[in-house]
């Protein structure tokens, strides 16, 4: 963690954050990116109010307003974090987030869970070939893992007997919702409902593929995006890439 910086990453999930790291390489070639991570442990209710509270106490001394952003259920608690303290938040950046926002890929698990009689493992395979795409044998069995520890440690409060609602709408600052047009989480439906609550700053980008974790297979595509939209709300940003063109 940086003492400075300008964008703050949240990340809820230890065991997926590695899916994060290349877009955060991308990021940080032209922005001051700090991560924050919330670690749930097992004797902890499932909640999401928790994160928002400790987010707030790591900001409360930070002396400027950030660019925030996060992917999945980590970007959930970011839109929950925006909505409540919204003067600590510069621009709020959102990736495979829905516009019903608990809208995740632990709500698909149990809904498969509810909805068809096979096993846990059986659900979680299904869950990886949405969510990355077909892959080998033995990647998928990492993956497998990966996902079931992520049903441990997630402040997700859905469960075999009850899926959660959050509430629906939009923020003050200006906000970037992105996605992939394959992903079956948040498919482009779900995405597009945020048109709903936009203001005219705010901005929906979609990449044609890349499934639920698109940030992870194509970096540089999404990050160019997500660099342009900080651009617009970052003066000093603009000012740093005018000089380096200009001496490139």
């Amino acid at each position: 963690m940086c003492d400075s910086f300008d964008v703050l990453w949240l990340n809820a999930s230890p065991i997926l954050k590695r899916f994060d790291k290349p877009l955060l390489q991308y990021l940080s070639e032209y922005m001051r990116v700090a991560q924050w991570e919330y670690h749930q442990t097992q004797d902890e209710a499932s909640s999401i109010d928790k994160a928002v509270a400790l987010l707030d106490e790591f900001l409360e001394s930070y002396p400027d307003s950030v660019h925030l952003a996060g992917h999945g259920m980590s970007g959930t608690i970011a839109l929950t974090f925006a909505r409540r303290f919204p003067k600590k938040v510069r621009s709020l950046t959102l990736l495979s987030v829905a516009a019903q926002p608990a809208n995740t890929w632990h709500a698909h698990y149990y809904f498969q869970r509810q909805l068809f009689s096979i096993s846990r493992e059986q659900v979680l395979a299904n869950s990886v070939r949405s969510l990355f795409g077909t892959q080998s044998p033995h990647t998928t069995k990492k993956l497998i893992a990966a996902l079931d520890k992520d049903l441990e440690q997630s402040p997700s409060q859905h469960s075999l007997f009850k899926l959660v609602h959050l509430p629906k709408g939009g923020v003050s600052m200006p906000m970037m919702v992105c996605g992939s047009q394959n992903d079956p989480v948040v498919d482009p439906n779900a995405l597009n409902d945020w048109l709903n609550w936009f203001k005219p700053e705010d901005i929906i980008w979609e990449y044609p593929k890349g499934y639920h974790f698109f940030h992870y297979f194509y970096p540089q595509q999404v990050g160019e995006q997500i660099v342009s939209f900080w651009q617009r709300h970052h003066p000093q940003l603009l000012e740093v890439s005018a000089l380096t063109s200009s001496t490139s």
